[in-house]
């Protein structure tokens, strides 16, 4: 009680207006509002630097190439005559002493709700609840974690499906709802302006970067999905497809058994994996691989000129932080003393050097051991995999599907392994991700950073790098390390001197890690939305079920905003953590999993309107913040879209069969290796394939079934049985591995230069926005001259005055002496 007094009288000392009003369905329940006078509101908006309009902008502004075709394109915009386009200012850094040169035509509404949000938080952040001697406590965050207040939040202007009844004075809340969070408005562009004057400039540039990423997806998508159809036109007439599923050819060659306890097989058994192969891995794939490099390139160049744009349009070109106050848990712990190496005073923090160093050494150990418990998860799924393959192949060649007649020709043991371990893999993704979200805010709070900003930018390192682990760890496993050290059959590697490391399919790995994105990418956003939409939803109604006795009717907009979800702490990091963790999906692997963008710009068509509407109905209006860019984040794409490159070109060159299928057809297939009078993929699937004398496996093999055989076939490029360098690799071997190479170290460094030329030729600023910002900072400097002129004169007028009075008097004197 007496901290909550003496910090409601430090509030009044500082000019706010404090109102107290009992809850209308809790008698315990006391809401204090809080009003800024004008006064204030120009004290404290010049003491945040905050821009506000000096005069119309005079500057024809360039409509884009979409708003020409504004007959087409208006059904995709939000209503104008709801959401009306606001007048365009030129703006200055508010300063008292000069409000005769700002464009002030209703002091009402000069300050928009955010500013005034953002001065009021500011403030009590700032305002002092007790003093005991030289320690000063202060802070609105340490009166919330101690429980002397149970929430602090600005209010929302409405309900959020009222319409305002004042034409002059609509409801933003309304309009963002109807234009904007409404599902009826999933195919309009989203109203940037009002989200960042309701919400401020932090969660606007979000939305502005998921929107601009969604528009872009959709090109990636039309790319994505026409390269799919090509695959799909092109698994019927595939030669080597046709080879495998040929009587012929694929049904008088015999597979070497896949693990020890296997049996033989027949090759065009996985006839249909091979066509479904085909869809993926053709030359489609290598076109658009490259596309999806040249796009990140244009995406994030693209962005960078929107950003600055924005950063024009909302006044945070010249944007500096102000210096962040300590966080209440850090100066709840400051018992030592130090000398401020900027200030040179002595401060007082929490821990000495060498304690820091002990807290940042628990913290790195710690994340190190959560990455390792990942690894030993993957490592757990591949024993699982080698476990389950042998049981699978077993009760297959026993049972022969009989109770999955409907998908018996779709389902093999290599693809029944790869399903149940994708699944089993995603959901110990999901449970070491809850896990270990609790771990890194324990280990960042354990750290004690000083502000806010680092406290984010600690949380987020960890948070990504566990993320980046966790999520793509397993497909990194199927991409890079499956079926490459398997040794052959008459000679296999163990893992744990136990269980025989596990093969690809004779089409190769690419359609498991297909597979694996596509049972991950879809299980993540359909668990994310859910969770978005059902918890807070569910939240508010069980609120609204206990506080029944009171009709929302009669309960006034304070009461209604305490009953909704409050606005995590940690604000739109998990919203930006998913999008990178996407985007990671869609850009580092889509050259195995073309149909990436589409799935991911499904998802984030409905991901805006699902944050959107979560925002508008069933959260709190949270603190705006400034903020000039995504910040950090931005690092993170450009170093996703870095190593793309890289992961792409080795799928095609190591885990499809692109490059293999490229070097018979232009080496192998005719002379002098091969029979063929001109390049051709005939007989491809028989060069391809190994031999191998059954009688030099490892283990004995039931073979009552083939007791004719005498050799088995497998995937390599090794000398066959009885040749002098038997089971050795042969030449094809080399010149494939040469090829491989070769192509990684070309298309990368083509692709390099490419993103090179575009990051170098894409100016940043936009040309017309470097001319707007020129005017701005020249009718600054006009404005600033003109009042220092005004200063000066007012200063100089008195003493001119008193001066000509002197002169005059003295002129006087001298006329009375001559006279007498």
């Amino acid at each position: 009680m007496r901290r909550r007094e003496f910090f409601e009288a430090s509030l009044m000392k500082m000019g706010m207006e404090l109102e107290a009003t009992p809850s209308v369905a809790d008698d315990r329940l006391i809401f204090v509002k809080v009003h800024m006078p004008w006064d204030v509101l120009c004290t404290y908006a010049e003491v945040l630097h905050i821009n506000v309009p000096i005069q119309p902008n005079d500057l024809s502004s360039r409509q884009s190439m979409w708003r020409c075709l504004s007959c087409f394109t208006k059904y995709f915009y939000p209503n104008e005559k709801l959401i009306r386009k606001e007048t365009e200012y030129f703006t200055a850094p508010f300063e008292k002493d000069r409000l005769e040169y700002f464009y002030i035509k209703d002091k009402d509404h000069f300050f928009t709700p955010s500013m005034r949000s953002r001065m009021a938080f500011y403030i009590l952040s700032r305002a002092p609840y007790e003093i005991r001697g030289n320690i000063k406590k202060f802070g609105i965050n340490k009166l919330l974690d101690g429980g002397v207040y149970k929430a602090a939040y600005p209010l929302h202007d409405s309900k959020f499906n009222v319409r305002s009844e004042e034409e002059d004075c609509p409801s933003e809340r309304y309009l963002l709802y109807e234009e904007w969070a409404n599902p009826k408005a999933f195919y309009k562009m989203q109203p940037l302006d009002l989200i960042r004057k309701y919400y401020g400039e932090k969660v606007g540039i979000y939305f502005a970067w998921l929107g601009f990423y969604t528009m872009m997806l959709t090109l990636a998508a039309v790319v994505g999905l026409g390269c799919f159809i090509y695959g799909y036109k092109t698994q019927e007439t595939s030669t080597w497809s046709k080879e495998v599923c040929d009587p012929e050819i694929g049904g008088q060659i015999v597979m070497c058994p896949q693990c020890d306890d296997c049996n033989f097989w027949i090759l065009n058994s996985t006839c249909n994996t091979s066509k479904k192969l085909c869809i993926f891995d053709n030359f489609g794939t290598l076109v658009f691989a490259v596309f999806m490099s040249v796009w990140v390139t244009l995406f994030l160049e693209f962005w960078k000129r929107h950003q600055a744009k924005l950063e024009y349009e909302w006044d945070t070109v010249e944007f500096l932080e102000q210096e962040e106050p300590p966080r209440p848990e850090y100066e709840a712990k400051c018992i030592y003393e130090r000398k401020n190496p900027v200030t040179g005073v002595k401060e007082k923090v929490p821990y000495s050097a060498c304690g820091r160093c002990v807290r940042l050494s628990i913290g790195i150990g710690t994340v190190l051991f959560w990455i390792m418990l990942i690894l030993a998860s993957i490592v757990g799924i591949i024993v699982y995999r080698l476990a389950v393959f042998i049981t699978f192949s077993y009760e297959f060649r026993k049972n022969g599907l009989k109770n999955l007649e409907p998908i018996k020709e779709y389902v093999t043991p290599q693809m029944a392994t790869s399903v149940t371990a994708s699944l089993i893999s995603f959901v110990v993704i999901m449970i070491l991700n809850v896990l270990y979200e609790r771990v890194a805010i324990w280990i960042t709070d354990f750290e004690l950073p000083r502000t806010r900003t680092d406290y984010e930018n600690s949380l987020t390192l960890k948070m990504f790098l566990f993320q980046f682990v966790n999520y793509y760890s397993s497909c990194f496993y199927i991409a890079f390390v499956k079926g490459k050290a398997v040794g052959y059959p008459g000679d296999p590697v163990y893992l744990l001197g136990k269980y025989r490391n596990e093969e690809c399919d004779p089409g190769g790995c690419l359609i498991e890690l297909t597979t694996q994105l596509s049972i991950i990418m879809g299980g993540k956003a359909i668990w994310n939305n859910i969770q978005e939409v059902l918890l807070p939803w569910l939240k508010n109604l069980i609120l609204r079920y206990c506080n029944r006795k009171a009709s929302e009717k009669v309960k006034p907009r304070w009461e209604q905003d305490y009953h909704l979800q409050p606005i995590s702490k940690l604000g739109l990091f998990y919203e930006y953590l998913e999008m990178v963790i996407q985007f990671g999906f869609v850009t580092l692997f889509v050259a195995s999993f073309p149909l990436a963008p589409v799935l991911a710009l499904i998802n984030n068509v409905f991901e805006v309107r699902v944050d959107a509407w979560k925002l508008t109905t069933q959260c709190r209006r949270g603190v705006p913040e400034k903020a000039q860019d995504i910040g950090a984040w931005q690092t993170i794409l450009q170093g996703i879209a870095i190593l793309a490159v890289a992961t792409n070109s080795m799928i095609i060159a190591f885990t499809s069969d692109m490059i293999p299928r490229l070097v018979y057809y232009w080496s192998f297939s005719v002379y002098p290796y091969g029979d063929h009078h001109e390049h051709t993929m005939q007989g491809y699937i028989n060069n391809s394939l190994s031999i191998l004398n059954i009688k030099d496996l490892p283990n004995t093999t039931d073979n009552t079934e083939h007791d004719f055989i005498t050799t088995c076939r497998y995937r390599d490029y090794r000398f066959p049985a009885g040749h002098f360098r038997q089971y050795e690799h042969n030449m094809y071997y080399w010149h494939v591995i040469a090829a491989k190479m070769a192509f990684i170290i070309v298309v990368e460094h083509i692709v390099y230069f490419t993103k090179f030329i575009l990051s170098y030729i894409i100016p940043d600023v936009p040309y017309a926005v470097k001319e707007q910002i020129k005017r701005e900072k020249y009718l600054t400097q006009v404005i600033l001259h003109e009042t220092n002129l005004k200063l000066v004169t007012k200063r100089l007028i008195p003493a001119a005055d008193e001066s000509l009075s002197h002169t005059e008097a003295k002129v006087a004197k001298e006329e009375m002496e001559m006279d007498s």
